[in-house]
């Protein structure tokens, strides 16, 4: 049976929009996830869903504990896990409100676990990564956006920088030479370690600024990002909750 585990769903555990909601709070081998597990039904479909930096926004990206969010998932059975995020924008084609359906990531982050072998006292272990984002779950979020009616990128690179700060102007060209189309702090961890916990995975972000690299506008800013964000925050509500109707079909 198709469980979905949802990572950084805002709104999604809207009791209008869960059915049969439920909170638990759980620990893993590798500590406790963000935040309490909100179980429950989104159209018939179980669904778990997770708070990557806690109910409160506590955690900063390096601070989230991803080896346990992904256990956590894992062993509340979920199936397939839906990510999202913010993201800024490293192509002038990816406005303000687009979503792009990552299909690449460039790991930049430098504290973060990002294995659950960190020793192979019990053999070697090196994971595939060479497509990390789920081809299913991919054209299921594509399909979903474009039949919403909004802006859609069918594929993208992310990389994902440490974080807290933002880039300097130095940094976002670079990204930009590398083949990045756009940035954040959260993606790349979670995602290799999805795919060597064998969940498949994938991850739909909104482009919320242009970082720092487009120089006739003002760097990037926290209160630009949460504006744009919360401008489109029933559209991401509404994507999410027509690609989890849509796994019952094609999952």
């Amino acid at each position: 049976m198709t469980k979905i585990g949802i990572i950084g769903g805002s709104g999604l555990d809207d009791p209008q929009l869960i059915a049969d909601a439920r909170e638990t709070i759980v620990d893993t081998e590798y500590g406790s996830p963000s935040s309490p597990l909100t179980t429950g039904t989104i159209e018939g479909v179980d669904v778990v869903i997770l708070s990557r930096h806690g109910k409160e926004h506590q955690f900063s990206p390096t601070e989230v504990n991803n080896r346990a969010n992904i256990t956590a998932l894992k062993n509340e059975g979920v199936t397939h896990i839906i990510a999202t995020t913010a993201c800024g924008s490293l192509r002038e084609e990816i406005d303000r409100g687009h979503f792009v359906v990552i299909d690449q990531f460039i790991d930049f982050t430098k504290f973060r676990k990002t294995s659950f072998y960190s020793s192979f006292e019990n053999g070697a272990v090196h994971t595939a990564m060479a497509k990390p984002f789920d081809s299913k779950l991919r054209e299921i979020l594509i399909k979903t956006v474009n039949e919403q009616g909004l802006n859609c990128h069918g594929k993208g690179t992310v990389v994902t920088i440490e974080g807290p700060r933002f880039s300097t102007v130095a940094e976002s060209h670079m990204f930009r030479a590398w083949g990045a189309d756009i940035i954040n702090m959260s993606i790349a961890p979670e995602c290799m370690l999805a795919n060597e916990a064998e969940v498949p995975y994938a991850a739909i972000a909104m482009s919320t600024d242009y970082d720092c690299w487009k120089e006739d506008e003002e760097p990037v800013s926290w209160d630009e990002i949460l504006k744009v964000f919360n401008q489109n925050a029933d559209n991401v509500k509404k994507v999410l909750v027509e690609a989890i109707k849509a796994t019952k079909r094609n999952l």
